[in-house]
């Protein structure tokens, strides 16, 4: 994997270095989805839309965001946001990158082994729509390298459409609330540092950032 500090994208892009702050253990991190319980696996199954549109309610610090996800725009996208929702991964996550007028980025868990355990890539979607005011789409340290990282985009960000950043969402409701996430801190956090220590690091040395409380599938 391509370290976080390491990426360089051109044009605007350059700004972003939006990185799947994977581990040099990639591999040695996926998830070994067969040692879920049966149970659990036919659960989430039955419960996953196969096609469509659905919406999540991210409760935050700073108020409620809903979030429709639109499967036709970015499916692999659609689908993996979907499982981590599912799994709770989302649930008490800092807003630990946010660059005014650009993008607020998140992604990595409060608990460091909750981000080890869902540190394996998915493939590329071909970008259908383009990054406006209030889509989301996925961090990615370079092709096929998308893991949990995402960035809501807080304004035209066309130039990164041609980077390959695919959207797969767009926020509904609530579009006043990123303005109001922390961004007294900028860049300052350290992605390697969190993706090891989770929020222990963040709370210690970035205690004012906002987070997200829930995220919930609805």
């Amino acid at each position: 994997m391509i370290r976080p500090r390491g990426v360089l994208i051109s044009g605007l892009a350059s700004l972003l270095l939006l990185a799947s702050c994977s581990s040099p253990n990639n591999a040695e991190n996926k998830t070994d989805e067969t040692a879920k319980p049966a149970a659990t696996q036919a659960a989430q199954t039955a419960a996953t839309p196969a096609t469509g549109d659905y919406k999540v309610l991210m409760a935050t610090s700073k108020g409620d965001i809903t979030i429709e996800v639109h499967r036709d725009w970015a499916p692999i996208g659609a689908e993996r946001f979907y499982e981590l929702v599912q799994a709770g991964f989302y649930d008490n996550a800092r807003f630990f990158r946010v660059v005014p007028s650009f993008i607020i980025q998140f992604g990595l868990a409060a608990d460091p082994a909750v981000t080890k355990k869902w540190d394996k890539n998915i493939d590329d979607d071909p970008v259908t729509h383009t990054n406006r005011p209030g889509s989301l789409s996925f961090a990615t340290a370079g092709p096929n390298t998308r893991t949990t990282q995402l960035f809501i985009n807080l304004g035209s960000n066309q130039a990164l459409d041609q980077q390959g950043f695919a959207p797969f969402a767009q926020i509904v409701d609530g579009m006043d609330v990123p303005a109001k996430i922390y961004s007294g801190y900028g860049e300052q956090p350290d992605q390697d540092a969190i993706h090891l220590q989770g929020n222990a690091y963040l709370l210690k040395s970035y205690p004012k950032l906002d987070y997200i409380k829930t995220a919930k599938v609805i």
